[in-house]
């Protein structure tokens, strides 16, 4: 292992006992076992794991290599080791649906930090780093002593386990001048967690080697069935094997106040001569959750002072598992409801190629203000739009759907672009007047930019014919084969201002080879320093380029020039629908 092999390195020219520097080895190895390998399995996050020693100074002339030979630099003497975690996590882009992604930037140090604060390690934690250092100094000069034994004196099951009452009495005191600090690790590592899988693998981490040798954590379904969400053992080896023993038995839905004994899984023991488990379920607000169930390997019995303690654990536990359990409800019932503000997929037009770019900006959203639409009116004509909604709240995002299925049936209904944009500005306009005499000065109307045209392709000579408009929206442009960017429409007043205001559409071919291009404002306001992207044609400038690209290619190279063109993150909804007429 890298640790261990680093601090071995040292010990060959080391002054200091060969005991004390097998000793560090040891505990510099376990805890980042412990830390870095198991926790942040859990959080998933990448990370790269650096460490060294400390020597004490050394006289005038001699070298600290341990690579040259020792006759030539003498002894020195190793006076910590130093482990430095830096979290790898790449932060991304969340496009769309963003609830797959588990763990991200901060959790993973966020669990080693929380961890090595219980066990009394030193350590400093950054955004993106924790430091930490055990030093040779405040080892307990035990000739079998270890960080693992630290650990166990400090939280482990195998002091707080014990068959003497003397020593149940003693180390029943002990804890209860450590409980509390731990109680408190455990609430401000279970607080905030959205889910409940993460909540139980980090149960599992917190009493596991402390307070037990293994851990299971079963939570409930929704028939009311029990499932085993996570399984951990100090040995990892034995992980897969105490999941399968335990599996096909799960500890009854009960509500019960204190732990119970629990079989004793074959796969679990350490020793060959058994051990003990106890079952605590997890209750919160008179429902049972699940179960929480611990396991300590040898002819052991928990302490009283400690079984209440695990009992307080399971209580956070069950919380955290039911705050968890309301976020995810809620996030489906959010999610149901934005599928159907945008259309499932784009209609297929003959000789045309489309593509959509959507990136709400809302983290955890799949809609926002823009919205977008495309779908057949028959008779070979297929009509599309894009719009923006003013705001980025859930009030704006109610009117995307609204104006989608306004304009799905004014349109299948006969009415052509121009009449389209008027009836539904009357709309707009008449709902902000109401709102207004409802709410008074403090409500706000809400106003909508919108491009609204229809399609008919040309099945014979190839391309399309196009009639489009604007309502306050920025203007389609149009790439020729040959590289040449125009906008298409004159854009007109925004809807939803003006009740009586009148729109016109514009009519143009679009021909095979040629490329129509709408954005919203997320992508022309795209904003570096005090300039934005489409300042002095910028975004035309960006569209020349794509000649001979399809839809999706040229989609694409206009949404990576958006992220590109400013270091900071977008701050607004990004919408892109292209138009390609495909050569025959």
């Amino acid at each position: 292992m890298l640790v261990r092999s680093e601090i071995e390195k040292w010990a060959r020219t080391s002054a200091t006992p060969g005991r004390v520097t097998e000793r560090l080895a040891d505990d510099a190895a376990l805890l980042v076992s412990e830390l870095v390998t198991n926790a942040l399995m859990h959080a998933g996050t990448q990370i790269e794991v650096a460490c060294g020693v400390e020597t004490e100074p050394s006289p005038p002339g001699r070298s600290l290599s341990p690579d040259r030979e020792q006759e030539d630099t003498g002894p020195v003497d190793v006076s910590a080791a130093v482990v430095e975690v830096t979290d790898r996590q790449p932060t991304g882009r969340v496009t769309g649906d963003s609830s797959a992604r588990r763990g991200g930037r901060g959790l993973g140090l966020q669990i080693v930090g929380s961890l090595a604060e219980s066990w009394g390690v030193t350590y400093r934690r950054t955004e993106k780093v924790v430091w930490f250092r055990l030093a040779v100094s405040e080892m307990v000069p035990k000739p079998s002593g270890s960080l693992s034994e630290a650990m166990h004196r400090e939280l482990d099951a195998a002091e707080i386990f014990s068959s003497s009452p003397h020593a149940d009495r003693r180390r029943t005191a002990e804890w209860a001048d450590r409980g509390g600090a731990f109680l408190a690790e455990a609430s401000e590592l279970l607080s905030g967690q959205l889910d409940e899988d993460m909540v139980a693998a980090l149960a599992g981490q917190l009493l596991v080697p402390r307070l037990a040798d293994w851990c299971a954590v079963w939570l409930t379904t929704d028939d009311g069935a029990m499932r085993l969400s996570r399984a951990w053992h100090s040995d990892e080896r034995r992980v897969d094997a105490l999941r399968f023993a335990l599996e096909p038995d799960p500890p009854p839905a009960g509500l019960r106040t204190v732990g119970i004994p629990w079989p004793w899984p074959e796969s679990a023991d350490l020793s060959g001569k058994g051990g003990s488990a106890l079952a605590f379920s997890l209750v919160s607000g008179g429902t049972c959750l699940g179960s929480l169930v611990i396991g300590r390997d040898g002819p052991t019995e928990m302490t009283d002072s400690v079984a209440r303690t695990v009992e307080d654990v399971a209580r956070r536990v069950a919380q955290a598992v039911v705050t968890a359990r309301q976020y995810t409800r809620q996030t489906s019932i959010s999610r149901a409801l934005q599928r159907r503000q945008l259309p499932p997929s784009l209609a297929s037009l003959p000789g045309v190629e489309t593509a959509i770019v959507y990136e709400p900006h809302a983290r955890g959203q799949t809609v926002g203000g823009d919205f977008y639409d495309l779908f057949p009116l028959g008779r070979n004509r297929w009509s599309f739009l894009l719009g923006d909604v003013q705001g980025k709240d859930p009030e704006a995002m109610s009117v995307t759907g609204l104006t989608r299925h306004l304009v799905r049936l004014l349109a299948r209904e006969g009415h052509g672009v121009e009449s389209v944009l008027g009836r539904l500005n009357a709309a707009m306009a008449e709902e902000g007047a109401e709102a207004v005499a409802v709410g008074g000065e403090s409500a706000q109307p809400r106003f909508l930019s919108l491009v609204y045209g229809e399609v008919e392709p040309d099945t014979k000579a190839g391309g399309a014919r196009c009639s489009i408009a604007s309502a306050g929206h920025p203007p389609p442009l149009k790439l020729s084969v040959e590289g040449d960017v125009v906008p298409v429409v004159d854009s007109q007043m925004l809807l939803g201002i003006d009740e009586g205001t009148e729109f016109v559409a514009f009519e143009f071919d679009l021909s095979p080879g040629e490329t129509l291009l709408c954005v919203t404002d997320g992508v022309t306001e795209r904003r570096s320093g005090q300039r934005q992207l489409d300042d002095d044609d910028g975004l035309a400038e960006i569209l020349a380029g794509c000649v001979g690209m399809g839809a999706m290619a040229v989609a694409e190279r206009v949404r990576q020039a958006a992220h590109d063109f400013g270091p900071e993150p977008v701050e607004d909804d990004l919408a892109i629908l292209v138009l390609h007429a495909v050569v025959a």
